[in-house]
C-alpha cells in the first residue's frame, strides 16, 4: 500500500492536480485496492474532519482581516506607530515591520496583512527614497509574520491535526514573531544607515497623541482577542467571532470607511477562501486516517529511529524536506500530510508536539516568501503590478534572516515554550 500511495501521489503532483484532489483519489485508490472497507467511509470522514468546533474560527478570522483590510484600521495604525519611531534612521520602514506586526495580532492572515500593510506602506517607502527592491522585499517579508504572531489560521490546523492546545501554540508564537520582528528592524536600521536613506523629523508630542486617539481602535483588538483567550473569558472560536464583530463595529460606526454594502461582497470573498482551506482539511485528515488504520506512522517511526539517531538531526532533516516541499507545493497542505506522519517519531524522540507546531509555521512561513507557490509574492505582485521576479529579487537578501531564525527557533525550544510553560502548563 505504501508504495501505491507514494506512485499515486506523485504522479497526481506532477501533472498538477490540485492537493485536495490528490488527497482524496490516493485515499480511494488504496482502499479500493488493499481494503475490503466501504467506500462510504470516505464521505462520513470527510463530514468528521469538520465537524469541530475549533474550524469555525478560521472562516472568523479570515473574515475579520477582510473587514479590516477594506477600512482604515490599516492606515491608522500605520500613522500612529510612524509617529513614535519614524524619526530613527529607517523609521518608516521600521513602521512598516510594527505595522505588519500589529496587524498580524488582530487578522491571523499573512495574506491580509501584506494587502493592508502594503498597499500603503510600498508606495510610502518608495517615495520616501527607499530602494524599490528594498521596499517590496521588506514589507512582503514583514507580511508573512501574520501566520507567526497568534492567532493564525496555520496554528489552528496544525493543533486540529495534531490535537494540541491552541491556547498554547498562540502563546508559543509570541516570542519567535517579535523576534524575527527584530531582527528584520536590525537588518533595516543597518542597511539604512550604509544608504543615507531619509530620516523624518520627531514628531511632537500632540501630534503622536492625535495619532494614538485615531489609532487606538487598532491597538486594542489584539488584547481583546489574545488577552481574552489567556484569561478564559472565552475560546479561540469565540475570539475570532468577537474580532468580526469588533472591525464592524469600528469600521461603520467609528471610522466609517466600511459601508454596509460592501459586507456582501467581503462575506463572498471571504466564504471562497475559506472553504478552499477547509476542503483541503477535510481531504487531508481523510487521507490520515487511511494512514493511521494501516499503522504507516509507527513504520515511518521505525525507519526514521533505525537511520538518525539524534533529534537534532531530525528536525534539520525535517526542516530541509519542508524547504525543499516548498518548491513543489503548498506548505500548508504539507504540514497538513507530513506533521501527523511524524507523531509518532516525536514521541519516541521526546520533542515537544508546541515546539515542533512552531517550527512548522516557521517553515510555511519560509514557504509563503520563496517561488513557484509563495503566496506572500503573488499578493504582493497583485497590489504592486510588479512581476513575480522582481518581487522574488526583493525577498531574496531577507530570506538569509528568515532562515537563520528558523534554526535558532529549532535548536533553542526555550523560546517557543518559556511563555506556555509559565502560564499555561
Amino acid at each position: 500500500m505504501i508504495i501505491t500511495i507514494c506512485i499515486c501521489f506523485t504522479l497526481l503532483l506532477i501533472i498538477g492536480v490540485p492537493i485536495a484532489i490528490i488527497l482524496g483519489v490516493t485515499t480511494t485508490v488504496s482502499l479500493v485496492f488493499f481494503s475490503n472497507t466501504p467506500l462510504h467511509i470516505i464521505t462520513q470522514q470527510l463530514f468528521n474532519a469538520l465537524d469541530k468546533f475549533i474550524l469555525l474560527a478560521i472562516p472568523f478570522f479570515i473574515l475579520a482581516g477582510s473587514i479590516m483590510t477594506r477600512g482604515g484600521i490599516a492606515r491608522r495604525l500605520i500613522a500612529f506607530i510612524n509617529a513614535l519611531v519614524g524619526w530613527f534612521p529607517g523609521g518608516l520602514a521600521m513602521a512598516g515591520i510594527l505595522a505588519c506586526i500589529f496587524f498580524a495580532a488582530i487578522s491571523g492572515s499573512s495574506p491580509a496583512t501584506v494587502v493592508a500593510i502594503g498597499s500603503i506602506m510600498i508606495p510610502a517607502l518608495i517615495k520616501a527614497g527607499y530602494g524599490e527592491k528594498f521596499s517590496l522585499g521588506l514589507i512582503t517579508v514583514s507580511g508573512s509574520l501574520g501566520i507567526v504572531i497568534p492567532p493564525s489560521i496555520p496554528m489552528i490546523l496544525y493543533c486540529l491535526v495534531m490535537n494540541v492546545s491552541v491556547a498554547e501554540m498562540f502563546m508559543a508564537g509570541i516570542l519567535p514573531g517579535l523576534m524575527i520582528g527584530l531582527a528584520l528592524m536590525i537588518y533595516t536600521y543597518i542597511i539604512a544607515k550604509k544608504n543615507n536613506w531619509r530620516i523624518e523629523t520627531r514628531a511632537s508630542l500632540s501630534k503622536i497623541i492625535r495619532a494614538a486617539k485615531e489609532g487606538v481602535w487598532a491597538l486594542i483588538l489584539p488584547f481583546i482577542v489574545l488577552g481574552g483567550i489567556y484569561s478564559g473569558i472565552f475560546t479561540p472560536t469565540e475570539a475570532a467571532a468577537v474580532s468580526v464583530v469588533y472591525a464592524l463595529f469600528v469600521e461603520i460606526f467609528i471610522h466609517k470607511e466600511f459601508k454596509i454594502k460592501d459586507i456582501t461582497s467581503v462575506c463572498r470573498e471571504s466564504a471562497v477562501l475559506s472553504a478552499c482551506l477547509l476542503f483541503i482539511l477535510s481531504c487531508a485528515m481523510t487521507f490520515i486516517w487511511l494512514l493511521t488504520a494501516e499503522q504507516i506512522p509507527h513504520q515511518l517511526a521505525d525507519i526514521i529511529i533505525e537511520n538518525i539517531h539524534s533529534p537534532l538531526m531530525f528536525l534539520l532533516t525535517v526542516n530541509i524536506l519542508f524547504l525543499i516541499l516548498g518548491c513543489f507545493m503548498d506548505d500548508v497542505s504539507a504540514m497538513l500530510i507530513l506533521a501527523p506522519l511524524f507523531l509518532e517519531t516525536l514521541n519516541r524522540y521526546g520533542i515537544d508536539l508546541v515546539h515542533f507546531g512552531i517550527v512548522m509555521v516557521l517553515n510555511i512561513q519560509m514557504g509563503m516568501l520563496t517561488p513557484p507557490f509563495g503566496l506572500n509574492l503573488f499578493v504582493a505582485s497583485g497590489i504592486t503590478n510588479e512581476p513575480l521576479t522582481k518581487i522574488a529579487k526583493g525577498v531574496f537578501p531577507f530570506l538569509a534572516i528568515m532562515l537563520l531564525c528558523l534554526m535558532i527557533v529549532t535548536y533553542i525550544p526555550w523560546i517557543s515554550l518559556v511563555l506556555p510553560n509559565l502560564f499555561l502548563r
